[in-house]
């Protein structure tokens, strides 16, 4: 346990701060998997729709400084891959 006043705060703040970057992260990785869900159906206009969200959801996460931009960019790369060829395969 925290002896000083500003170590105990400085605990509290940082459980605090853990526990909504763990919930922005477990959005995310939820966000991705709906993604991949659909992608596992063929589902063209789930997989659009899925695909919005989990780019956005991704962006905010690393404007938030949760996830490096640089994984944020590599998510949506491998997502719009996948995504893409399942528009080409399509067609």
């Amino acid at each position: 346990m925290p002896i000083k006043k500003s170590a105990a705060k400085q605990l509290r703040k940082s459980k605090k701060n853990q526990a909504r970057n763990k919930a922005a992260k477990s959005a995310m990785r939820t966000a991705i998997h709906k993604v991949e869900k659909c992608l596992e159906a063929k589902d063209i206009e789930g997989t659009k729709d899925a695909l919005a969200r989990a780019i956005s959801t991704i962006d905010k996460t690393a404007q938030k400084g949760i996830i490096h931009k640089n994984k944020a960019a590599r998510h949506h790369a491998r997502l719009m891959k996948r995504v893409n060829q399942l528009l080409s395969s399509v067609k």
